[in-house]
């Protein structure tokens, strides 16, 4: 008998430590989470800073007359499938990165431009761009070895 009430008190102490555990694991992918997230940010206004700042200004305020600003515009804010069809056919000068960014990097740089200099948008996903894409009938992304769009 004796032989089971250590394990008796192991599965008891261990039972008390469930409520710092789960604490702990959720602590945990709340981190990760937001490490995700920011991360993902991160990977947004890099790609934002490589492709669309020379027009669009770091700042998202464009150049009056010659490129559009991006912070508080209401195009860009408004219905995500309408601002993704610009990066994938081009509208008036600007071209289109359908060749040149992935269903995924353009998820993410939208995402970014979308949710930042006051904009308030909602995120696109990897899955949107992709359906829009189809219903566009825009080639899928080719990882742009053979493009000489940009």
């Amino acid at each position: 008998m004796s032989s089971h009430q250590p394990c008796g008190k192991g599965i008891g102490a261990a039972l008390a430590l469930l409520p710092a555990l789960h604490a702990g694991a959720l602590a945990l992918v709340l981190g990760l989470a937001a490490a995700q997230l920011h991360a993902q940010e991160l990977d947004g206004k890099a790609l934002f800073l490589k492709n669309c700042a020379a027009c669009h200004q770091a700042s998202g305020k464009g150049i009056p007359g010659a490129f559009p600003a991006l912070a508080g515009n209401g195009f860009v804010q408004g219905k995500s499938s309408e601002v993704a069809a610009v990066l994938l056919k081009g509208r008036g000068g600007m071209p289109d990165f359908s060749d040149s960014l992935s269903d995924r990097d353009i998820a993410t740089v939208l995402s970014f431009v979308r949710s930042n200099w006051g904009n308030k948008g909602t995120a696109l996903s990897e899955s949107e761009v992709l359906e829009l894409r189809e219903s566009l009938q825009v080639e899928h992304y080719s990882h742009g070895q053979m493009s000489n769009k940009h």
